[in-house]
């Protein structure tokens, strides 16, 4: 009986189906985070911030990012 034959054959339309759905769902290894190419360049992100804090960065005009990032860089003591 067909049904009774084991299914090692890598062939087998149903071992492929099955190898290719653990490769897809198979977490990948966790790789260490790639240190940016220029040393301390910055990165871009997308933020959420209340519209008062950003009216009063943006209320200095051009470098309301950079004071920004100065105030989050003297909340954590640098």
């Amino acid at each position: 009986m067909a049904f009774d034959r084991p299914r090692n054959n890598a062939n087998d339309p149903r071992s492929k189906a099955e190898a290719a759905f653990k490769a897809a769902t198979t977490k990948p290894a966790d790789l260490p985070a790639k240190a940016p190419a220029v040393p301390n360049a910055k990165e871009q992100v997308s933020l959420r911030i209340d519209r008062d804090i950003l009216d009063h960065f943006q209320e200095g005009g051009p470098g309301w990012q950079d004071r920004i990032n100065d105030a989050l860089r003297k909340a954590l003591g640098k």
